[in-house]
């Protein structure tokens, strides 16, 4: 129990690594907030994550909506002692396809989603807290056609090293995750036929140093690392969970 007498928020939690990172942290004993755009699976979710969890509508763009999900978080929990800001987006998108509603797609959920996020809740973080972003892989490779979401990713990394340093005297500990190729819902929602979205994983598992794509569970393992007392020492960091394929 791990997290125990510890609550959360997890933005982007109602699916793949969001909604595995939740479970997780309600087995080990934390109150779960998370939060979606998609209201359709909220019951669905409510039911799988149980009586210890909140399910709540949001879109991480919007300082407003932040801050009504925060303060329901406040009024039910009390309090924060984790944040992982999880909610993103990545698309594939050459130089030249690259318009107006592409740039402001990615790079407003990606990052400004995060800093409306801490934004809202930073009144609510109790002292030692732990605040976890997520980031990719990619912030540290140089892809086809992934530049832009990489871009996004390395300036997420970059906001963990600053507000780490920034919030030093509250002792809130700020690190980021690096997932690498994951099995989630996300390519599914990039508008391809399912026989590509197939072989675009059999493709990515090949480039993987350990023979496959990773599980959204692997992520929430690594998450919560960083969210338990086990990581005291842990801050400003980036961990890459990627099977390899930014480091072999």
């Amino acid at each position: 129990m791990r997290l125990k007498n510890k609550s959360a928020l997890i933005t982007g939690g109602t699916s793949g690594i969001g909604l595995a990172t939740a479970k997780r942290f309600i087995a080990e004993g934390a109150k779960v907030a998370v939060t979606g755009r998609d209201e359709a699976v909220f019951d669905r979710v409510k039911a799988e994550l149980g009586e210890n969890s909140l399910v709540l509508k949001g879109d991480v763009r919007s300082l407003k909506d932040m801050r009504a999900i925060a303060a329901e978080v406040k009024e039910k929990f009390g309090g924060l002692d984790v944040v992982f800001a999880n909610a993103g987006w990545a698309f594939p998108s050459a130089l030249d396809d690259i318009d107006d509603e592409r740039y402001s797609e990615i790079m407003d959920i990606n990052v400004k989603g995060v800093v409306f996020t801490l934004q809202a809740v930073l009144p609510d973080l109790r002292e030692g807290s732990s605040v976890i972003l997520t980031t990719s892989f990619v912030d540290q490779t140089g892809k086809h056609g992934i530049s832009l979401t990489a871009a996004a990713k390395a300036a997420v990394r970059s906001l963990a090293r600053s507000w780490s340093y920034e919030f030093l005297d509250r002792k809130i500990r700020f690190n980021a995750i690096a997932p690498g190729a994951i099995e989630t819902p996300l390519i599914g929602r990039w508008g391809m036929a399912d026989e590509d979205v197939r072989n675009l994983k059999v493709e990515l598992a090949k480039a993987i140093p350990v023979g496959h794509m990773g599980r959204a569970e692997d992520i929430a393992y690594a998450a919560l690392y960083l969210a338990s007392d086990e990581s005291s020492y842990v801050i400003g960091t980036e961990l890459v969970v990627d099977g390899g394929a930014s480091q072999l």
